[in-house]
Formats: C-alpha cells, sequence, structure tokens
C-alpha cells in the first residue's frame, strides 16, 4: 500500500472565549463594593504552519478532527481569564487549503515557516463588571464566551518542483530521474512501476540547480480518470518546465508523435493552462536500434504538424542508460528555467474573497420559519450567536436578550406571520412562548 497520500478533508474547530463572570465586592468597610466580575479569556485558533520536513498529508489520514483549545471563565476581582494556546497543525510545504462546502481556495502554502490562521477563536464574555451604569451600579448581568470558528476544509498538496517529467508508463522517467539525482526511484520493466510522485535535485556542470519531480505515467482518458487518473496529474501544476519524455526506441509498439499527442491533450484536457508551460522533448532510449531512425520521423511529423508561426519545441536525444546527452538536457533545462516565470497557479475567481471591513447595510439577521408541529424556528448567525453568548442562569441576561430580539425586529416579524400569545418559539432546542 501506498504511502502516500496528497489528499485529506478535515474538520477545524478554534476555541471557544470563556464566560464572563458575576461577581460582587464584599470587603469591610467598603459598603457599596459593587461589581467585580472579570471577562473571559480568548479561545485558541487553529494555525497551519509550513514544514519543510513533511512530505505527505498521511498525518492527517486517521486524526481529522483539529480542536483548539477555549479560554478561562473570568474571575473574581475582576480578573479576567487567560487567553487559550493556539492549536500549531503542521502541513507540508505546497499544501492548499480550500473550504470544502464552497470549493474556494483558502491559502496557498508554499514557503517554510509560512502560518495561516484558519480558525479564529471566540472572544471571552464580559462580565458583570462591564455592564455596571449609573441607572444599574449592581448589574447580576454576564456574557458566555463567544463560539469558535469551525469549518470544514479540504487539504490538496501539489508537490514543489521546478520541473516535470511526463510521458507514457516505461518511457524511462524513472531511469533519468535516478541518473540525474540522488533520487532512487522504483524502476521495473512493467507498467505503473512508479505509483507516487518522486522528488530530486539537480545540480549541472555550471553549479546551477533545480528540483526534478518524476511522476506516476499518464495514459489517454487519464484527465477522466483512466489509469492513475487526475490522482498525480495536480502535481504538474507548480512545474514551470516539462521535460516530455518519449520512447524513441518504440519498444512497446506506440508511435512516439502518437504518445506525444495523447499526453498533450490530457495536459490540456486537466487544465488548460498547463500548456502555458515550455516543453523539452526528450528522446529516449537512443541507444536502441531503431531509434536513430524514428527520430527522424518524428521530426517531420512534428514539423509537418505544428503552427508554421510558433516556435518548435527542443528536442533533445539522450539514452538515461549510457548517459548521453545528459549534460546538454540539463544545460538547456536550467537556461528555459531562468527565463520562464512562476506561473499563477488560481486565479481570483478561485480565491475565497477577503473580509470587507467596510459599512454595509446589514438585512434583518435572522429568519422565521415554522415546523411541523407549528412551533415558530428562529434561525440566522447573528441571532443565534446572541443567543449562545446569553447567560440563561440570571434573570437580567434573559431580558437582555428579549430586548436584543425585539430591537432586531423578531417580535414585529413575528406578529407579522400570524404568531398569537401563547405560540411556542424554538432557538436551536430552546423553546419559549410568544407574549404578544
Amino acid at each position: 500500500m501506498s504511502m502516500f497520500l496528497d489528499t485529506a478533508k478535515i474538520q477545524v474547530k478554534a476555541g471557544r472565549g470563556g464566560d464572563g463572570m458575576v461577581a460582587f465586592r464584599r470587603e469591610k468597610y467598603v459598603p457599596n463594593g459593587g461589581p467585580w466580575g472579570g471577562d473571559g479569556g480568548r479561545g485558541g485558533d487553529v494555525i497551519f504552519l509550513v514544514d519543510e520536513g513533511l512530505r505527505t498529508l498521511m498525518d492527517f489520514r486517521y486524526n481529522r478532527h483539529f480542536k483548539a483549545p477555549s479560554g478561562e471563565k473570568g474571575m473574581t476581582k475582576g480578573m479576567h481569564g487567560r487567553g487559550a494556546e493556539d492549536l500549531i497543525v503542521r502541513v507540508p510545504q505546497g499544501t492548499t487549503v480550500r473550504d470544502a462546502e464552497t470549493g474556494k481556495v483558502i491559502t496557498d502554502l508554499v514557503e517554510h515557516g509560512q502560518k495561516f490562521t484558519v480558525a479564529r477563536g471566540g472572544r471571552g464574555g464580559r462580565g458583570n463588571i462591564r455592564f455596571a451604569t449609573p441607572k444599574n451600579p449592581a448589574p447580576e448581568i454576564s456574557e458566555n464566551g463567544e463560539p469558535g470558528q469551525e469549518r470544514d476544509l479540504l487539504l490538496e498538496l501539489k508537490v514543489l518542483a521546478d520541473v516535470g517529467l511526463v510521458g507514457f508508463p516505461s518511457v524511462g522517467k524513472s531511469t533519468l530521474l535516478s541518473v540525474i539525482t540522488a533520487a532512487k526511484p522504483k524502476i521495473g520493466a512493467y507498467h505503473f512501476t512508479t505509483i507516487v510522485p518522486n522528488l530530486g535535485m539537480v545540480r549541472t556542470q555550471s553549479g546551477q540547480s533545480f528540483a526534478v519531480a518524476d511522476l506516476p505515467g499518464l495514459i489517454e482518458g487519464a484527465s477522466q480518470g483512466v489509469g492513475l487518473g487526475t490522482q498525480f496529474l495536480r502535481h504538474i501544476e507548480r512545474t514551470r518546465v516539462i521535460l516530455h519524455v518519449l520512447d524513441m526506441s518504440a519498444s512497446e509498439g506506440r508511435d512516439p508523435y502518437e504518445d506525444y499527442l495523447a499526453i498533450n491533450k490530457e495536459l490540456e484536457s486537466y487544465n488548460l493552462r498547463l500548456m502555458e508551460r515550455p516543453q523539452i522533448i526528450v528522446a529516449n532510449k537512443m541507444d536502441m536500434p531503431e531509434s536513430a531512425e524514428n527520430l527522424k520521423i518524428f521530426k517531420e511529423k512534428l514539423a509537418a504538424n505544428y503552427d508554421e508561426f510558433a516556435d518548435l519545441p527542443a528536442i533533445f536525444p539522450i539514452s538515461s542508460l549510457t548517459k548521453k546527452g545528459l549534460n546538454t538536457l540539463l544545460d538547456a533545462t536550467a537556461e528555459l528555467l531562468d527565463k520562464t516565470p512562476e506561473f499563477l497557479l488560481y486565479d481570483e475567481a478561485d480565491m475565497e474573497t477577503e473580509v470587507y471591513y467596510g459599512f454595509e447595510e446589514e438585512g434583518p439577521g435572522f429568519e422565521i420559519s415554522r415546523d411541523d408541529d407549528a412551533t415558530w424556528v428562529l434561525s440566522g448567525d447573528k441571532l443565534e450567536k446572541l443567543f449562545t453568548m446569553t447567560n440563561f442562569d440570571r434573570d437580567e441576561a434573559i431580558m437582555k436578550f428579549s430586548r436584543q430580539l425585539r430591537g432586531m425586529g423578531v417580535d414585529e416579524a413575528l406578529r407579522a406571520r400570524g404568531a398569537k400569545d401563547g405560540d411556542l418559539v424554538r432557538i436551536g432546542k430552546f423553546e419559549f412562548e410568544f407574549v404578544d
């Protein structure tokens, strides 16, 4: 079983804020002590941290739930609760984080040590010291802590490589990688020997270096899921240069030119923008008897069917077995990398929109529906947040919550929908009677 995992779905939940406290100052010689309950502490954030020591998302295979600690409750003497520690989750370089519900990209983590907060902790609830006014100098009211952000995320790993080796199975990609780098990929005389991407570092004669990824063999229909399908096509997206490896000996009985067209068609079908990346054609296995003649035919077909106004891709005949032509290929690849910029992986349509902090006219902040048992049901993020932060153990807090509902227009909306005195109203699992 392959131990390489490049996708994962997880759930993250930031810490809840600590509850505020109701307390009063009772000291000798202080006759009018007043409120003395402190605020709750902030809940912990969930933060992703890029760790270059990780290579796969295997850590998320069995651990899919990540919950940050909650803040401490407020204390007497006006003391605030301690804020919770943030939960640090380590991810490999090249991890794309998407919202599982919308599919939008939240962040793309590519640099070692890069941090991103994927879920923010809730603020602590206010203690009764915060609610003291001249009219009510001794309030018996406090807030519960704000719930932490909770969301489902899709993690997708796309390997960080400057150069990607693509081609049909058994054209010699793994052998080429093993010769030009110190990588030790599995090599065998059968299809799909490589079932995971292999990475290696190349150092040219001139001292330049770059990362090369040997990607599992593609076949026709890969972009629709045939063979290894799209499982590893995603790893080509980060590369800047593609080395298209062809078996010029035609040892499998296939036409190298047809192979070239088929693989390019799969790349284009998967992501049209992959065709923007410059390609170098690697004519491999030139030590075989039929290779020279096949290469001549390949060049003729390529020239005859290529756009006359476009530059033909460079072709480098090599033999991974005898190491002939490798230095020339690597020098040309390094030179092409120097003048090839990084490609934008995601456009604005793919990205999750940033939070807007300007003024926007708010909607009602709640919705009204009716259950089969004739109970009125109130929902909505704003209303549910007020409900969660209300301490229903205190009468003053309940009265404050009812005033907030009235201020939001809930009473008028229920009345307009036909609610009558004594009707049941439900928020979550909490029920109360409507009073007209």
